[in-house]
């Protein structure tokens, strides 16, 4: 495994991330435990979760993924071992059930900061995210931006880092980042920390895969001139570039079929690519996986690929991408594919 600092802070991150969204739900505690400690043996020193979690989100189960790994780290005793990361969640009709309605108002992120911490038990995150914007904009596969010139929501920027600040100082967070964000809102964070003296954006956690590489489209070039890593979530597109789902195939307990309103990767033109790419690791000698992965790997904006599994042998797959360099051939033989079918599931 590799590390390196995310973007300009003194985290010391591994290439591999944890993703944690399946515990509680889909993962039961005891698998959870055996798969952190399993990431945690092989190198990976990054774990990330959000308040909501786990997906797919609901009252009943909200926050269980968050104390999950706060037992985890309590039992093992592993709290200085791990770069922390959670996520405050944005507003939305779906999440009314969290603190009466969540928003990034101040009062807001110090509720849902407070709850993470006593979850996690800890008295400390490594790095606290805006799980999305609060504004009406592209996100969550929303295609062509459509300006709404009656939309209430007035840029808070600046009040939004001088909550992070506070945060800071009273050493409850390292560091800030964000998440499903667009060109335009990273750098009006970026614009609003160089001009007050406030607190700067460390990463942005956008989805990336062979099936969405619409981060290339402007926040790539960001990302590395204003060193803002990527946290690429989704890399596996919710398991769809492993090929499970291919010839109409419905895996049981996996997480399309059990979650079918899911259809963000699961369109028409999305399993016409993954069987583009499907052929193409099978040509190569490779699983779709490793391959998929592995290209999200060699990015060089990508600070850390976020991996989720539900069971061991997933995981230990998906760690073993780490290792894989895909050969100039093969990588050009990607691009002619997305050049034909660009983007099917953004």
């Amino acid at each position: 495994m590799t590390y390196a600092n995310l973007g300009k802070t003194d985290l010391k991150v591994s290439k591999i991330c944890l993703g944690t969204m399946t515990f509680g739900q889909q993962n039961s505690p005891e698998e959870a435990f055996a798969m952190m400690d399993m990431a945690l043996e092989a190198g990976i020193n990054f774990f990330d979760a959000a308040e909501m979690y786990p997906i797919p989100p609901r009252a009943e189960t909200q926050g269980r993924t968050e104390e999950i790994i706060g037992d985890w780290l309590a039992d093992r005793g592993t709290r200085d071992q791990v770069v922390l990361a959670t996520k405050a969640t944005g507003p939305g009709p779906a999440f009314r059930h969290l603190r009466g309605g969540p928003d990034y108002s101040p009062g807001q992120l110090r509720l849902a900061l407070e709850g993470s911490l006593r979850r996690l038990r800890v008295e400390q995150i490594d790095l606290y995210q805006l799980h999305w914007p609060e504004r009406r904009t592209n996100f969550f596969g929303k295609r062509g931006y459509q300006h709404d010139a009656n939309d209430t929501w007035q840029p808070n920027f600046e009040s939004i880092l001088r909550t992070v600040l506070d945060f800071q100082q009273e050493a409850k967070i390292r560091h800030f980042g964000l998440s499903n964000e667009t060109p335009w809102g990273l750098m009006s964070y970026l614009r609003a920390s160089e001009n007050l003296g406030l607190p700067r954006v460390a990463s942005i956690q956008n989805p990336y895969s062979l099936l969405n590489r619409t981060f290339e489209q402007g926040l790539a070039e960001m990302g590395l001139r204003e060193q803002v890593g990527l946290l690429a979530y989704s890399p596996l597109a919710f398991g769809m570039l492993t090929g499970k789902y291919l010839g109409g195939a419905w895996p049981a307990n996996a997480r399309l079929t059990l979650f079918r309103h899911y259809q963000r990767y699961n369109s028409p033109q999305s399993l016409l690519a993954t069987e583009r790419y499907a052929q193409l690791a099978q040509d190569h000698g490779l699983s779709l996986a490793r391959m998929a992965l592995a290209f999200v790997n060699a990015q060089p904006f990508v600070a850390s690929n976020i991996i989720g599994a539900t069971t061991p042998a997933q995981l230990r797959e998906n760690i073993s991408s780490f290792d894989l360099r895909l050969a100039p051939e093969l990588l050009a033989e990607i691009e002619a594919i997305h050049e034909s079918q660009p983007n099917p599931a953004p």
